[in-house]
This record gives structure tokens, C-alpha cells and sequence, in this order.
């Protein structure tokens, strides 16, 4: 019996102590609050002069790219906040050493997803792959909607954030979440326009939930912890 309750006395604190990970996280906003329907224009319609042009760009990136932006584009694919490591250039940027801003950034990622799939579910824009068999993406397929972005608009979103955070930075970090985003042409599982909208939306929704009392009570203790971390 002793040995049972030492057990369990030693299960709970273990879970006490584990930190939050992204399935536990909380979106900050949602699709009632931010309603993309309301903010974006439709997508172009699927026989529009812009579609067409849309995916004649796709095409000619995709016999265009280099090996070097084809590696950019697959590693991008990653949607995590660890993709501004080479911006932030510091060896202390990595989840282990930073347990709040880790968690903090697990809700911003839901965050997108919460805003944005509803808006997915409605326009139902077909994917460059599914709209035309000469894209060949070189990133993970996706039947979800094309418009808005989901990567983008997360991009944005953590960009406009992080460099909150590090406004020594701000620069690099909005650049390269730029990057971020138009890297979904690249990969050929985008059309530009995605990549205008997911833009837009990600900075949508930061101006939105940097009014929410939990952001940002959240927020600072991540921003603590990030500067400390990265002696700044």
C-alpha cells in the first residue's frame, strides 16, 4: 500500500511538473472573433485570368528553383517558431532552454489554425496539385483549402510577434517570415494569392489577441524568458 501511494504521489507531481505541450495548447482567438470571411475577398475563381497567371507562376518556379530553394521550401514545412533560428542566431534559441516561450508559441500555432481552417472549409480552393497535374509540389500534399495560407498566415503571425520580442531584430524576422510564406510557391502547394491573404490574416489576428488579457500576461513571461535566455 505504501509503495502503491508512493507511486502515485510520484505520478502526480511528475505531471504537475511536465511542461504544456501543443496538443494541450489553447488557441488565443478563434474564427468568431476574427472572421476571415469578413476581412478577405474570395479567392479567384477557378477559370479567372488570375488564376491562370497564378499557376503559370507556380510552373515556371518549378523548373526554375534551385536545389538551394527547393531544401528552403521542404524545411519549411516545419510550422514552428524554431524556423526564426536562423535569424535569431543563438545557440540558446531551442525549446529545451525555453519552456515558456515554447509554450506560448504552441498556442499561437493553434491560434491559426482555429482562425483560418474555418475560412479553408468555406472557400474550398482547390490546391495547386488538384487544380492542374502539371505542379508537382516537393512539400507534403494538403486537401485542405488553398486560400488563405495556413503557413503564412502562422508565419506572419509568429514574425510579428517574435519581433515584438526581439526588436533588435525586427527587421530579419519580418523578412524572413516573409520567406516563410512565399516558400509555399516555391514547394508548389500555394498559389501567390494564398500567400497575400495568409499575409493579411496573420496580422489580422496578432492586432487582435495583443488585446487579450492572457496574451498578454503570457506574452511577457515568454519575452522574460526569451531575452535572458538570449543575454539581451
Amino acid at each position: 500500500m505504501r509503495n502503491l501511494l508512493r507511486t502515485f504521489t510520484l505520478i502526480l507531481a511528475v505531471g504537475l511538473a511536465a511542461p504544456v505541450f501543443a496538443e494541450d495548447a489553447k488557441p488565443f482567438t478563434d474564427a468568431k472573433e476574427v472572421n476571415l470571411l469578413n476581412l478577405l475577398p474570395p479567392p479567384p475563381a477557378n477559370d479567372s485570368a488570375q488564376m491562370k497567371a497564378e499557376l503559370a507562376e507556380i510552373l515556371t518556379i518549378q523548373v526554375t528553383r534551385t536545389p538551394e530553394m527547393a531544401a528552403r521550401a521542404v524545411a519549411d514545412a516545419e510550422e514552428n517558431v524554431w524556423r526564426f533560428s536562423d535569424v535569431i542566431d543563438n545557440p540558446k534559441f531551442t525549446k529545451e532552454n525555453l519552456p515558456k516561450f515554447t509554450a506560448f508559441f504552441d498556442r499561437i500555432v493553434e491560434t491559426e489554425a482555429a482562425v483560418v481552417d474555418p475560412a479553408k472549409d468555406v472557400w474550398k480552393r482547390p490546391r495547386p496539385h488538384l487544380y492542374s497535374d502539371l505542379v508537382k509540389p516537393i512539400v507534403p500534399l494538403s486537401k485542405s483549402g488553398s486560400y488563405p495560407s495556413g503557413h503564412t498566415t502562422l508565419g506572419t503571425l509568429m514574425g510579428v510577434v517574435l519581433s515584438n520580442m526581439v526588436p533588435e531584430k525586427k527587421a530579419v524576422i519580418m523578412s524572413r517570415a516573409w520567406e516563410y510564406g512565399h516558400n509555399r510557391v516555391v514547394g508548389g502547394i500555394h498559389y501567390a494569392s494564398d500567400i497575400e491573404a495568409g499575409r493579411i490574416a496573420g496580422t489580422v489576428i496578432a492586432q487582435t489577441i495583443m488585446t487579450h488579457d492572457d496574451y498578454k500576461s503570457e506574452y511577457e513571461a515568454a519575452k522574460t524568458e526569451l531575452r535572458a535566455t538570449l543575454g539581451l
